[in-house]
């Protein structure tokens, strides 16, 4: 029988509200908090009036928030609540310098730190087949494991050190390549389109070779059909992982031209109202409006 733990989920967003009702499901005493409160409403567990009461006396933490920032603000407010000897899995997508000093605030409160972010979107996230990209203590692991197998499919442990970041750094370079991918989608369909090219034929000329991927047609059925919403992955939040990605790589002094581009693809059509839409959506961002 898998072990009933005391879960804070603080973020019920699309992916938070997901984890929360795969938890649930596990037979796990679930609490949530998230500043509409509305959206924490559907996912069974029990709803905190505050980030404080979500994490009192919970074994295991989850932040699934927009960025570092909100989660260091959140965190600060939860920490009236906080138990010593708690586990934190920050699946949030923040920056390298935002996850170390979310490690520092789990230590001056005696938390164990897991820099846990995830790779994968709504559907993955209902299901509970996302990969988890892991970095933390081995101590707590073993008490992690039925939290991850109700909201993962693969956990990709990597390292003991939280604070480092190493999920974060394998997060942010695996999301440069799907944002490179999507933003050629995008670019695809518009520039067939603008051609009065039947983009059935760009895939015919694909099909079966080196430059398919189910990915690439995932993407352009959702712009091809208008099936735009309810977002798997938003623009809006495309565009602020597009910009953690470039500032990652210009700290490290890399220049990420092509993620650049794509953050202002993403910035001009949030600009148009497409911002709440699938990140594909970057598709808009072809035409002037």
């Amino acid at each position: 029988m898998t072990e009933e733990l005391t879960v804070s989920v603080l973020g019920t967003g699309i992916m938070g509200a997901a984890m929360a009702r795969n938890l649930v499901r596990a037979g796990h005493a679930v609490r949530v908090w998230n500043r509409s409160a509305e959206k924490a409403a559907g996912t069974g567990a029990t709803v905190a009036d505050s980030p404080a009461d979500a994490v009192r006396d919970a074994d295991v933490i989850i932040t699934m928030l927009y960025d570092g920032g909100t989660v260091r603000d959140v965190i600060g407010q939860a920490a009236p609540g906080l138990r010593a000897g708690a586990l934190w899995l920050q699946t949030t997508t923040a920056s390298l310098g935002d996850v170390a000093g979310l490690a520092a605030t789990a230590a001056e409160h005696s938390v164990a730190f897991y820099d846990a972010p995830v790779l994968g979107t709504r559907q993955p996230a209902e299901a509970g087949q996302l990969t988890v990209l892991a970095a933390g203590p081995h101590a707590g692991r073993e008490r992690l494991a039925p939290v991850l197998d109700a909201i993962a499919a693969r956990v990709v442990w990597l390292g003991e050190d939280g604070a480092r970041g190493d999920g974060t750094r394998l997060k942010l370079v695996a999301n440069s390549w799907v944002l490179t991918v999507t933003h050629g989608a995008a670019e695809m369909l518009a520039l067939a389109g603008a051609l009065g090219v039947d983009p059935d034929r760009f895939f015919e000329v694909i099909g079966g070779g080196p430059l398919d991927m189910g990915y690439l047609h995932a993407k352009a059925d959702l712009v091809r059909q208008g099936r735009l919403s309810p977002a798997s992955f938003a623009v809006e939040t495309a565009e602020k992982d597009a910009r953690l990605i470039v500032a990652a790589g210009e700290d490290h002094g890399v220049r990420l031209d092509v993620v650049a581009a794509g953050a202002e693809r993403f910035r001009r059509a949030a600009a148009q109202g497409h911002g709440g839409k699938d990140m594909v959506a970057s598709y808009y961002a072809s035409f002037t409006p």
